[in-house]
């Protein structure tokens, strides 16, 4: 892991570039270095059914959840938080001009009880 889940609302795309924020915001995980390159996990949702604040249409909104394993310390999950903001706040810089946007990131922790995982990495060695 982590699973890094982004969120967002489906009229962003006609000024948002998902392809390029997912770009940045996987490359955000791995300078992170809260895990193995082998193990992270970006993925884009678009949500067409959405209401952001008072229902206004122009409204928007990007939500990122990134999924960690239990274990990492308060300092790291809020350093990964805030770099994400960063760089989610960068890439919107166009749709903020038209689209009043409410953004968040969200560190959740994976259960090391109940999780299963396997990586590109290992995946790779098996078929091998």
């Amino acid at each position: 892991m982590p699973h890094v889940i982004v969120e967002y609302s489906a009229n962003l795309e006609d000024t948002l570039d998902v392809s390029g924020l997912i770009d940045d915001v996987h490359r955000c995980a791995i300078d992170s270095k809260v895990a193995d390159i082998a193990a992270i996990r970006t993925r884009a949702e678009r949500r067409s059914n959405a209401r952001v604040g008072d229902g206004n249409p122009a409204n928007a909104f990007v939500h990122v959840t990134a999924r960690l394993r239990i274990g990492r310390s308060e300092e790291i999950r809020t350093a990964l938080a805030e770099a994400l903001l960063a760089v989610i706040d960068k890439r919107m810089t166009r749709a903020f001009e038209k689209h009043p946007t409410a953004i968040t990131v969200e560190i959740e922790e994976i259960d090391n009880i109940t999780a299963r995982k396997n990586t590109v990495r290992s995946a790779a060695g098996r078929a091998a």
